[in-house]
């Protein structure tokens, strides 16, 4: 059964077909960039351009980086406010003819790695991090998923959010080195441990692939290791997570 998974990020939009029975990727991934605006219409029109290039007719599964209640998007995070108090799915519906199933993007990053992934068969709470323009969360209690854990957004020293001083974006920003960069990042990793007390904590996003750069940088006493699925993990989780009544029949 092959679905569509598209995974929004900050500067780029990414899809591609995926079985979701084995968690693998079945085309190539398909990527546009974030439309400047980040608004509902500069959007939808991006996720209409990989809809179309895939000439896919089926049901889709969306990350969507910020919050969202009962499908309706309650913080803008990095998006253009306008988002805020609308309905996504309905939204990327409207602009493709095609059922949506959007969900935190962090959550389906997370949801990858508990089903075919890292957190496999893994008891107790799971924490998965992923590092790129913020730091996105998806938590795991024995299997089952926790919503809107939004740890990037904890306030930290002058900074409105934590996210913005120890995510990816903020190494780049401020031209750290890979050794200052993840003492910000561990320091992250200590609250999480002091704050939620995890039995694991699984690293993933575009800097996962750096794994072998910072991992002597992360000291807390909680394992910490990379997502098996690296970047891709978003992708195939949102591909997952469409509910089973609405996987096509080809």
């Amino acid at each position: 059964m092959n679905i569509l998974g598209i995974d929004i990020g900050g500067s780029g939009m990414k899809g591609a077909l995926v079985d979701i029975i084995t968690g693998e990727r079945v085309s190539d991934r398909f990527r546009v960039p974030t439309p400047e605006t980040r608004n509902p219409e500069g959007m939808a029109g991006a996720i209409k351009e990989i809809v179309d290039h895939f000439d896919y007719h089926g049901p889709v599964g969306c990350g969507f980086p910020t919050s969202l209640k009962k499908g309706v998007c309650n913080s803008a995070g990095n998006l253009d406010p306008s988002w805020v108090g609308q309905n996504v799915a309905e939204v990327f519906n409207a602009a493709t003819g095609l059922p949506f199933t959007v969900v935190n993007d962090a959550d389906a990053a997370a949801f990858a790695e508990i089903r075919y992934g890292a957190g496999l068969d893994v008891d107790g709470l799971v924490v998965m991090i992923t590092i790129g323009t913020g730091l996105g969360s998806g938590v795991f209690w024995n299997g089952e998923l926790i919503p809107n854990f939004e740890l990037g957004q904890l306030p930290y020293k002058e900074y409105s959010k934590i996210e913005l001083w120890a995510a990816g974006s903020a190494k780049d920003r401020e031209g750290l080195s890979y050794k200052k960069w993840v003492k910000r990042f561990n320091k992250f990793l200590q609250y999480i441990d002091l704050i939620v007390s995890p039995d694991l904590i699984i690293v993933g996003g575009g800097a996962s692939k750096d794994w072998a750069k910072f991992e002597a940088g992360i000291t807390i006493p909680t394992p910490v290791v990379p997502a098996q699925l690296k970047n891709h993990a978003g992708i195939i989780g949102a591909a997952a997570m469409c509910p089973p009544g609405e996987w096509p029949v080809k």
